[in-house]
């Protein structure tokens, strides 16, 4: 059994072939209009859920009258895409560190931020792999700091805060992202809602149309990518996977877009991604027993009784467990022919590659630093079966007994 965490690891082989088939009709419509009516607010439509973060806090600018250089407070432990999005709204972001054995800022480090960076207008708020945050206290104290709060949904559409509201109800802007490997998953796509009516312009946004040649290499990455995984453990799938890649023919959720600007979500992103909207509750539920497995199965010292403690609660995007030796076990698993070496994140922000080229200093967010070096997150997708992630967790447990790995 091969098991990828990502590489297209959420698509069937009929998901890859709706992905082929032409689309007419009055899809993106009917996405927004379902969105709209979700999360209660205008809806916007992009190709990517970062472009929504930069619409949101240009707009924001504009109707608050703000200046250039205006503060975002963001979790320290994220990815470059939501610092690339504030950068180029003309704001500055502000890293928030997380919490010990958690995923998310707390509240207590959210209003000592606020109270020393008084440049601090906006706070975004990611409910890390679905994990959600302590956002009853940090939406009340947005209130009574007059900072306006957005919830970036791109890990957790369908996770319950632990008061019982679903993600998504609170914030005055609401960021979604359907690109690869999220629980909406239609390749690329992302949406942003204005739920505070005081920000809502009716007047035309923008948008560019997506160039075809993206669009063309997009549609054909879920029947490539099932593919790969498919033949992969005859040897074909590597091949398959090499040649794609050195020709540029795979898409990747962070690279550059054809062109500037921001731009509208394709109609056949927008059907996929309607139509995973109509399964989300049967996912959420396979992603949830997945996560049970792995919860009893893998030895406590590997994971964070806060995190399991919400499993009910998330989406459970993934399955996170900590190793100070992680290299160690990506590659053990690897031999078994599970790749996990995907890391959500290996730095505060991510990829590591790229840290530099953001304003993040070494030592700003120590915990979000500790985390990223030992964070490993297992597969709960759809084309990981019961008997699979029970298989991932022996195998882990196996290997720990030769380990002195803690907490």
């Amino acid at each position: 059994m091969t098991v990828f965490n990502s590489l297209g690891s959420n698509y069937t082989f009929r998901f890859a072939l709706k992905a082929l088939a032409p689309r007419f009709g009055h899809h993106h419509l009917k996405l927004r209009e379902f969105l709209g009516a979700k999360y209660g607010g205008e809806t916007i439509l992009f190709h990517k859920g970062r472009e929504a973060i930069e619409l949101a806090l240009q707009i924001i600018q504009k109707i608050a009258n703000l200046p250039q250089g205006t503060g975002v407070a963001i979790t320290g432990f994220t990815c470059l895409a939501v610092h690339q999005a504030v950068v180029k709204a003309g704001s500055i972001p502000f890293y928030l560190d997380i919490e010990e054995r958690a995923l998310n800022f707390s509240p207590e480090k959210l209003k000592a931020t606020l109270e020393t960076n008084p440049v601090i207008k906006v706070v975004i708020i990611q409910n890390t792999l679905g994990y959600p945050c302590a956002i009853e206290e940090i939406s009340k104290i947005c209130t009574e700091k007059g900072v306006l709060l957005i919830e970036d949904l791109a890990h957790s559409v369908g996770s319950v805060y632990l008061g019982g509201r679903e993600a998504g109800t609170f914030g005055d802007f609401v960021i979604l992202s359907f690109s690869q490997d999220k629980i909406i998953d239609s390749v690329s796509g992302g949406a942003l809602i204005i739920r505070n009516p005081n920000y809502r312009i009716r007047a035309p946004y923008p948008l560019t149309d997506l160039g075809y040649g993206t669009q063309l290499v997009e549609r054909f990455y879920p029947i490539f990518t099932w593919k790969i995984r498919k033949f992969y453990g005859l040897g074909f799938g590597k091949l398959i996977h090499l040649v794609l890649k050195k020709l540029h023919l795979l898409s990747e959720p962070v690279g550059k877009l054809d062109s500037q600007g921001l731009h509208l979500l394709p109609a056949w992103n927008c059907h996929l991604a309607k139509s995973q909207f109509n399964k989300l509750p049967i996912e959420l539920a396979h992603r949830r027993r997945i996560a049970h497995i792995y919860k009893a199965g893998i030895h406590s010292s590997l994971l964070s009784p806060l995190l399991v403690g919400q499993i009910d609660y998330a989406n459970n995007l993934r399955f996170p467990i900590f190793a100070d030796n992680r290299e160690d076990l990506i590659e053990y698993l690897r031999r078994q022919k599970i790749f996990a070496s995907d890391i959500w994140y290996d730095a505060p922000v991510s990829p590591r590659k790229y840290l530099h080229l953001t304003n993040y200093q070494a030592g700003q967010c120590p915990t979000a630093e500790n985390v990223s070096a030992r964070i490993l997150n297992l597969p709960t997708h759809i084309n990981v079966r019961e008997k699979g992630a029970e298989r991932i967790a022996g195998l882990i447990n196996k290997w720990l007994t030769s380990q002195k790995v803690e907490w």
